[in-house]
C-alpha cells in the first residue's frame, strides 16, 4: 500500500511539474494572436444580459442536430443557441459530456457513439455545430465517419494553421496536461471533412485568431464572417440566426 501511495505521489508531482511547464512556455514568434484589448473585451460577454432571440421561421430542412460546447464551457452556455434551434423545427442534441474539458480516447469515442445514435434514432444524417474546441471534435466526427453526418458548423473554430494561434493554448495545455502539438487522438483538424463544411469567424474574436477560424478555401465549403465576441459565438441571437441559415442552406 506504501508503495502504491508513493508512486502516485510521484506521479502528481511529475504531473504538476509538466503543467508548470506548459504554463511557462512563450508564445511562439511570428504567430500572429488576437490583441489584448479584445481579449479583455471577451469579459463583457460574460456579464451581458441575455439579448432578444432572433426571429425564427420554420426550418427549410429540419434535421437532427447536435451542439458541441467551447473549452471550458457547458452545455448550458449554448442553451439560448438550443433554443432558436428547437423553435425553427430541429431536433436538437446536447453532446451528453458536460463541460468540454479537452479530448481524450474514451470521451471522443463516447461521442462517437452518440453521433451514431443519434442518427439511427431520427433515420437521418447528423448536423453538428461546434463552439470553438467543440468544432474540432465535429470536424474530426465528421472527417471519420461522414456517413452520419449531414453537415459541420464550426463557430470560431481554431482550425487552420498553428495550433498556438490564440490566446487560449496555455490554458488548454495546462488543463488537459499535453501539448496542443500532441493531441491523444489521431487527427488533422486542417483537412476537410468529406460533408459539408462551413466556418464562422469573426474578426472581433479575442480568443481565436481570425485566420485560424476562417481557414482557407481548401479546408472548409464556405466562411462567414460574424461581428462578435468568442464568447457571443455561443449565445449571441445573430449567431443563432447564421446558424439556421447555414442548416437550410441547399449545396
Amino acid at each position: 500500500m506504501s508503495t502504491t501511495w508513493w508512486q502516485q505521489s510521484v506521479s502528481l508531482r511529475e504531473a504538476i511539474a509538466r503543467r508548470a511547464a506548459f504554463a511557462r512556455e512563450p508564445h511562439p514568434a511570428g504567430i500572429a494572436k488576437p490583441p489584448l484589448q479584445l481579449m479583455l473585451a471577451e469579459l463583457r460577454s460574460l456579464y451581458r444580459g441575455r439579448s432578444k432571440g432572433p426571429e425564427i421561421a420554420p426550418a427549410v430542412h429540419p434535421m437532427p442536430v447536435m451542439l458541441l460546447p467551447g473549452f471550458g464551457s457547458h452545455p448550458r452556455r449554448m442553451k439560448p443557441m438550443a433554443d432558436a434551434l428547437a423553435a425553427a423545427g430541429h431536433q436538437v442534441h446536447e453532446w451528453g459530456l458536460g463541460f468540454n474539458l479537452g479530448p481524450n480516447q474514451h470521451n471522443f469515442m463516447f461521442l462517437m457513439r452518440r453521433v451514431g445514435s443519434i442518427a439511427r434514432m431520427h433515420k437521418a444524417p447528423v448536423a453538428l455545430v461546434g463552439w470553438s474546441l467543440g468544432g474540432l471534435f465535429a470536424r474530426e466526427i465528421a472527417r471519420r465517419e461522414p456517413h452520419m453526418v449531414a453537415k459541420v458548423i464550426t463557430l470560431g473554430t481554431p482550425f487552420s494553421g498553428d495550433p498556438r494561434a490564440n490566446n487560449a493554448w496555455r490554458a488548454y495545455q495546462v488543463v488537459t496536461g499535453h501539448s496542443v502539438d500532441e493531441p491523444p487522438i489521431e487527427c488533422d483538424f486542417s483537412v476537410k471533412p468529406p460533408v459539408p463544411t462551413v466556418a464562422l469567424w469573426s474578426p472581433r474574436d479575442g480568443i481565436i485568431a481570425p485566420r485560424a477560424a476562417c481557414g482557407w478555401p481548401e479546408e472548409r465549403d464556405r466562411a462567414v464572417a460574424i461581428r462578435c465576441s468568442h464568447l457571443d459565438f455561443a449565445c449571441a441571437p445573430k449567431v443563432a440566426a447564421e446558424v439556421l441559415r447555414q442548416l437550410d442552406w441547399e449545396e
